[in-house]
């Protein structure tokens, strides 16, 4: 094991498995080291990090009680902290929870001491948000962290990137801090590959190609809905590779599909859905999105109501959601760096879509 594997190992170790006092009945304990980007931060900065669902006050409050020691000596929180150091903290009180724990069968594709990797069902958002406080796939982590942890809370979800509340697929969740923060890097340097599988409307005309158009927020009066339009607001460079995987054809231009294969070179807000839509190709079941960077009309009345899916958006399909599937994603393991590869195979609504759809034109299928 090298020296990074070494690092983020004993952090998990300390937070998760270590039982530190040894007498029956004692308070459990971490013990967290300093690492070179966190030298000069104070005691309490340096553990908010660490344990996030314990508020600073709370922090300080044990370093008031001689809780949080540095070389065997009691430390005040606003003690400097150097590389290479060791912070012992006794926890005498519990975490405040900020996600509350739900159960839920996560489909987990890959798992370690530092990150959790889930194919996320269609109808999930990542978060809490507004009014929606639970069912969201931070409730149903918090509770799969709990289990492995000495008591509820001691670590939470890190959301590094999300999912469209619709679209299914691969979503890759930090469970450390140092996991977190090499995450969050990696994305924004875009040293991430991500590849989607979508069901378009209409025929390609091409075999692959790449969509090179800004991407900002739409301008009418709406933030959530996003636009490629030239009068954009605050519009960002947005690059789509998109490659075709499979023609349904048919004589009636209205029932002609494709089957794509996209992956985004940036990350944009719902950059996929209105990439598409904005060739003429939106995704088959989008609420929001047409043709010609085109809006429709809201059909909706809460977020709640969105979430459950209840009506079939495509009569077609069949679909009640857009075809957006999140199938691959490749990146470096935030701690060890090897190189990982994370699947989620197409769920079942869409292929059911699929067949569906060419049941129903039953001319020819082309696949590329």
């Amino acid at each position: 094991m090298n020296r990074r594997e070494q690092e983020g190992s004993n952090c998990f170790q300390d937070i998760c498995l270590q039982l530190d006092g040894g007498e029956p009945g004692s308070p459990p304990s971490v013990k967290l080291t300093v690492e070179p980007y966190q030298s000069g931060m104070k005691v309490d900065a340096f553990l908010a990090q660490h344990l996030r669902n314990y508020p600073v006050w709370k922090l300080q409050r044990l370093a008031t009680w001689g809780a949080i020691e540095v070389g065997l000596q009691p430390v005040s929180h606003l003690r400097r902290l150097r590389t290479g150091e060791t912070v012992h903290v006794r926890l005498l009180e519990p975490p405040e929870l900020h996600y509350q724990p739900e159960l839920y069968p996560l489909e987990i594709i890959y798992e370690d001491p530092w990150i959790v990797c889930i194919n996320k069902p269609p109808g999930i958002i990542a978060h809490p948000t507004g009014n929606m406080l639970s069912g969201t796939l931070c409730n149903f982590l918090q509770a799969h962290f709990d289990r492995q942890t000495i008591f509820p809370g001691l670590l939470r979800p890190g959301i590094v990137h999300r999912l469209d509340r619709e679209t299914s697929g691969v979503i890759v969740v930090a469970k450390t801090h140092q996991a977190h923060r090499n995450l969050v890097d990696a994305f924004e340097h875009s040293r991430v590959s991500k590849t989607y599988l979508a069901i378009v409307e209409g025929e390609m005309g091409e075999i692959s190609g790449t969509i090179d158009l800004p991407i900002g927020q739409a301008k009418n009066g709406s933030r959530a809905l996003m636009s490629a339009r030239a009068d954009a607001l605050n519009a960002k460079t947005a690059k789509t590779f998109w490659k075709v995987l499979k023609k349904i054809s048919s004589s009636s231009p209205e029932q002609q599909y494709t089957v794509v294969l996209c992956k985004p070179i940036t990350g944009r807000n719902h950059q996929i859905r209105v990439h598409m839509a904005a060739i003429g190709h939106p995704l088959v079941g989008d609420e929001f999105y047409m043709k010609a960077g085109r809006f429709k009309p809201p059909v909706r009345e809460s977020l709640e109501q969105g979430r459950r899916m209840s009506t079939t958006r495509c009569p077609h399909s069949g679909l009640a959601r857009h075809a957006l599937h999140a199938a691959q994603i490749e990146l470096a393991h935030p701690i060890t760096g090897v190189w990982l590869k994370l699947q989620a195979g197409l769920p079942a609504d869409m292929l059911r879509a699929v067949i569906k759809l060419q049941e129903q034109t039953g001319v020819k299928q082309e696949t590329s």
